[in-house]
């Protein structure tokens, strides 16, 4: 992949680019994704050291820290960036983005798969946290601030805390670019949903029991003298 495609997908996805000159000169998270490369390569070739070392002078540069032992696809973009935290086992696919304050972070001590595994053109909110050895599919939106600790199937929206999914799935190929990975419409989160749903309900419940008493007028009187008494 050229840095030219690789600038043009950056550009693609953030409305405020006006050139590929001012993403390559002033865009944190492609600066960060550089010392992670090269970082990376010293860490695949036995240099773990030096390879950790010029991942820290990254991140002391750009506020962003990405392990050189993640791995890490095609067209990685950070908008915005400071306080992104990337760790060792992470798996990122190709095409995502992600927010800053994003935590991909281990929950266990022991060896192994640790942190999160991203798939393919997914969408991390600023804030989200995503912990343990978790699988992210395809095409998901983790909203902002969302705390994402279980698996994520593929093209679902995933907001709260902890993460839920919202109700209905989109397909691939249909599925729009949501900024931040948060829808924008009032019913998107399932625990308002669930609750208007119950106010709706309690407010049917509450006409019909008063066309109920209307009916039965007498019998609601002696009910009414019954439990004065």
């Amino acid at each position: 992949m050229s840095i030219g495609s690789y600038l043009d997908s950056v550009f693609a996805r953030d409305p405020a680019a006006r050139s590929r000159a001012e993403i390559l000169l002033c865009y944190p998270g492609v600066h960060a994704l550089i010392f992670y490369r090269m970082s990376h390569w010293l860490w695949r070739s036995g240099l773990k050291l030096p390879g950790r070392f010029l991942s820290t002078i990254g991140r002391f540069i750009t506020g962003i820290e990405i392990h050189p032992g993640a791995t890490i696809g095609k067209r990685f973009f950070i908008d915005h960036g400071i306080g992104v935290v990337i760790g060792e086992t992470a798996t990122i696919g190709d095409d995502v983005t992600m927010y800053h304050d994003v935590t991909l972070g281990g929950t266990s001590f022991s060896k192994g798969i640790r942190h999160p595994q991203v798939g393919n053109h997914v969408i991390i909110g600023a804030g989200a946290q995503l912990l343990g050895p978790i699988r992210i599919g395809d095409y998901a939106h983790i909203g902002s601030n969302a705390v994402v600790v279980k698996d994520v199937e593929a093209n679902t929206t995933v907001v709260g805390i902890p993460a839920r999914a919202v109700v209905e799935k989109v397909a691939a190929a249909t599925h729009p670019f949501e900024a931040y990975g948060t829808p924008k419409d009032e019913e998107a989160d399932p625990v308002v949903a669930l609750l208007e749903k119950l106010r709706n309900d309690i407010a049917n419940l509450q006409m019909r029991v008063n066309e109920l008493e209307a009916e039965n007028a007498d019998l609601v009187g002696s009910a009414k003298k019954w439990e004065a008494q």
